[in-house]
């Protein structure tokens, strides 16, 4: 009899031990699809800041004509200005800070002589205000990060645009679609990307 305590202690004691090892096993699997599904997720790009360098850095950075419009709302001449006639893909920045302001998308003729938009491409980037510098009240449009001047806002009424962004060059930087990745703004790719049975944008 005492052989058959020392049985059946023996037996219980392996039953418990191969149930352990088992239920170790299963948390050990399930760590590891845990971790490799965390690992095959990938990690969401940090929120961009966008910030105005210091005055004195500006004058360095920035050209006369662009650190007269951005910084004291002058205008440069129409049909004498880089983007006026560019109708390449891609997005325009603010020259100042980086940020994004307007998608080649959006653009269009409005026959000004600057390029014109229809809307912005992330309004949180632009703010306006009432400018009365030529003795009416016309709507200034500037970068909200950077305070930037970039042009005028008018409403157009019908077609082609209600509304008109008519902005200055020398206010941003053209980033074609190749290089958004490159440049920082590769979430911006999707606008450029047909969709199944879609015609490519121009």
């Amino acid at each position: 009899m005492h052989y058959n305590r020392i049985a059946r202690e023996v037996k219980t004691f392996f039953a418990a031990l191969i149930t352990a090892s088992a239920t170790a096993a299963l948390l050990c699997g399930s760590a590891q699809a845990q971790a490799k599904s965390v690992a095959a997720t990938p990690s969401p790009d940090p929120r961009r800041t966008f910030v105005k360098p210091a005055d004195s850095d500006l004058k360095k950075k920035l050209t006369p004509l662009q650190y007269a419009v951005t910084q004291h709302a002058a205008t440069e001449t129409p049909f004498r200005n880089v983007y006026w006639d560019n109708h390449e893909p891609g997005i325009y920045v603010d020259i100042v800070s980086g940020e994004p302001l307007f998608s080649s998308l959006d653009k269009y003729d409005s026959g000004t002589g600057w390029p014109s938009f229809t809307r912005p491409l992330d309004p949180a980037n632009i703010r306006t205000r009432t400018d009365r510098m030529l003795g009416f009240e016309r709507t200034e449009v500037r970068s909200a990060h950077a305070d930037s001047h970039l042009g005028h806002l008018f409403d157009d009424g019908p077609a082609p645009a209600h509304l008109r962004y008519c902005m200055n060059s020398a206010s941003m930087r053209f980033i074609p679609v190749a290089q958004l990745e490159a440049e920082g703004y590769g979430q911006y790719l999707q606008l450029f990307t047909p969709k199944p049975g879609a015609k490519v944008a121009k």
